[in-house]
């Protein structure tokens, strides 16, 4: 049987730990902290990330102790390190100790380490680098996979063999899984994607229509993959699942959390007062500045992504952002280097 650790019981860590575990997989769903690894093991139900949804009797919940950590991590086939972006280092540095050199990795998270800019993968790769890693990542917000609702995603490994392996782990008659070798482009897909979400939801904060989230969204892609390609991942990573399908979704529905703290910041809120109100890790805030770092480091123009940075960290009006996206100097489209 395949034993699988989650690291990381935010909803995403659960809704997978369930979906798994109701696939037959030996699942252990791993907590920072003893009191919520307690209360979730009691309910059986994870009542403050993803309520509603009931622990199927075979997913064991335990802190993230040295016993446990011992007794659990060394046996793994798999490792899904499903904490926030920002915390990804530290869930690394405390099970780095009892890492074997079988366990596959899996980054679910979708976000950038910010200093300096690292993907995920990157990350775990400087405390496991003698292990397979692979990046699973698309349109799949936690509540729906929770219910069984049918969702596709990719799993990307620069060793194909190890992609494949996690398609194996993870696909089921309710989440289909494509293999990639474009780690890269799988990752800067995910994590990119929230920047452009927070426009989403501040143009509809502001009360602008259709039109102008549209526009967003597809300009946004334009500048994803420009920094995608001139970083290494291939185009047509960018159009599939891991980049335009989880695009769409998380600049359209309010599962989105990113979309959320948008539209929180188009209609006047300040970024603390955004961040309480939403009560979850908003990814797209620390993305932003790492992306717009990349911008730089690479020589990409990526307008949506410097204004969102001006909106969040340097008092600017997001009504007076948009009025200097939309009056920027004329140019082209289709014919100009994506």
């Amino acid at each position: 049987m395949t034993r699988i650790v989650v690291a990381g019981s935010g909803g995403w860590g659960t809704a997978l730990a369930c979906m798994l575990a109701n696939s037959g997989r030996q699942v252990v769903l791993m907590s920072h902290f003893e009191e919520e690894a307690r209360s979730i093991s009691y309910h059986r139900e994870n009542r403050e990330f993803l309520p509603g949804a009931l622990l199927p009797d075979n997913l064991t919940v335990i802190h993230m102790s040295e016993k446990c950590l011992a007794q659990y991590l060394p046996e793994a086939d798999a490792a899904v390190i499903a904490a926030p972006s920002k915390h990804v280092r530290a869930t690394m540095e405390r099970i780095q100790a009892y890492i074997a050199a079988k366990t596959i990795f899996v980054s679910v998270s979708k976000g950038l380490d910010s200093s300096p800019p690292l993907r995920l993968s990157e990350v775990i790769a400087l405390y496991a680098p003698k292990n397979r890693i692979a990046a699973l990542s698309g349109p799949s917000h936690a509540e729906e996979v929770a219910r069984n609702l049918p969702t596709a995603c990719v799993a990307a490994s620069e060793d194909y063999a190890a992609a494949k392996a996690v398609q194996d782990i993870f696909m089921n008659r309710f989440f289909r899984v494509y293999a990639s070798v474009d780690l890269l482009g799988v990752e800067l897909g995910g994590a990119l994607k929230n920047v452009i979400a927070l426009a989403a939801g501040i143009s509809d904060g502001l009360g602008y229509g259709d039109n102008a989230k549209a526009a967003l969204m597809t300009r946004g892609m334009a500048e994803i993959t420009r920094l995608g390609v001139a970083m290494g991942g291939m185009a047509g990573t960018f159009a599939g699942l891991s980049g335009m399908g989880d695009l769409i979704v998380t600049c359209t529905s309010m599962h989105s959390r990113n979309r959320r703290a948008g539209i929180l910041l188009g209609q006047g809120k300040s970024l603390d007062e955004t961040l309480k109100a939403v009560h979850m890790v908003v990814e797209g805030v620390n993305t932003a500045h790492s992306a717009y770092e990349l911008s730089k480091v690479y020589g990409v123009e990526m307008p949506i992504t410097y204004e969102i940075n001006q909106a969040l960290f340097c008092g600017k009006d997001p009504a007076q952002a948009v009025v200097d996206l939309m009056t920027r100097d004329k140019t082209s489209e289709g014919i100009e280097h994506i």
